[in-house]
């Protein structure tokens, strides 16, 4: 299933108005379990993102083969990673 842009748009301001990350990832697990959600650091993930958020880099998921991997196909999305960015960096 792929990732809407109004899912898309839902994720963005949901992660503008949360203040810790751990609230953040169980509710966007919430809202979208039909969704893989990874968290990591940003210093983890070398692609460049999807989108950046002011605390996060939103990558697309792509696990629709056996290998889940990165894309910038939102077409093909099945996740998101949230790489968290720290502040000051």
């Amino acid at each position: 299933m792929a990732l809407a842009k109004e899912q898309l748009n839902e994720i963005e301001r949901l992660l503008a108005t949360r203040n810790t990350d751990t609230s953040a990832l169980a509710e966007l697990r919430r809202r979208f379990p039909q969704l893989t959600w990874v968290q990591c650091d940003a210093s983890d993930v070398t692609e460049q993102p999807f989108r950046r958020l002011p605390r996060f880099d939103l990558h697309l998921v792509d696990g629709s083969n056996p290998c889940t991997q990165i894309t910038a196909d939102q077409a093909r999305a099945t996740g998101l990673v949230l790489a968290r960015r720290h502040l000051g960096r």
